[in-house]
């Protein structure tokens, strides 16, 4: 058996290669942090803080263009600094959860704008409509987590869009149209771990 897994280990390392295939990360959730921000009155940004969500994705450092992502957000997390505000936001105003109770997102096609840098975009639905979004990205950092020893790899990005092209125009213009979305996220490469157990 050993012998065995002696000349599997070099082969499964290879396949969980970012060389020669995207690999599959899940979310970090305890580094990983979703804000969104909302103009109040022209006087402050309302932040939002999206405390629930599920997601994974898809990433190849030799060619990020075959990469991809999915995430499903869960509107009743969302955490701002007014307790009634987070209530409010629950109803037919805004998110109508009852209804709708997930955000999700689908990317279509990522492209590569620099160095480090590119751009996903995706089919994002709220409120039950569809619209494409495009996520601009920055790749910080691939490497083994000195710790807990597993591959990881961390992004950070934003987005904007308006809200009434999905439904909400509740507060318009008072409280802005534009939402603007930044996201800090780190990924658990899933590939290696199997490659690494094989290796054992």
């Amino acid at each position: 058996m050993r012998f065995t897994r002696l000349l599997l280990a070099p082969l499964a390392l290879c396949m969980a290669s970012p060389a020669f295939a995207a690999d599959n990360y899940e979310l970090d959730k305890s580094h990983t942090r979703i804000l969104f921000y909302v103009n109040h009155l022209g006087f402050s940004d309302t932040i939002g803080d999206m405390t629930k969500y599920d997601g994974s994705f898809t990433f190849d450092e030799k060619d990020p263009s075959k990469s991809s992502v999915t995430l499903s957000l869960d509107p009743t997390g969302i955490r701002t600094s007014s307790e009634a505000l987070d209530k409010h936001l629950q109803n037919a105003d805004f998110f109508n959860t009852e209804k709708f109770p997930k955000i999700t997102f689908t990317s279509t096609a990522v492209k590569v704008t620099g160095e480090n840098t590119g751009e996903v975009t995706g089919d994002m639905t709220l409120l039950g409509v569809t619209k494409p979004v495009t996520l601009k990205v920055t790749f910080n950092k691939g490497d083994y987590h000195p710790y807990t020893k597993s591959y990881v790899a961390g992004f950070s990005g934003s987005t904007s869009f308006k809200r009434s092209d999905f439904g909400m125009a509740y507060g318009i213009p008072n409280v802005s149209d534009e939402v603007k979305l930044e996201f800090e996220l780190e990924g658990i490469n899933l590939d290696r771990k199997k490659a690494e157990e094989i290796a054992k």
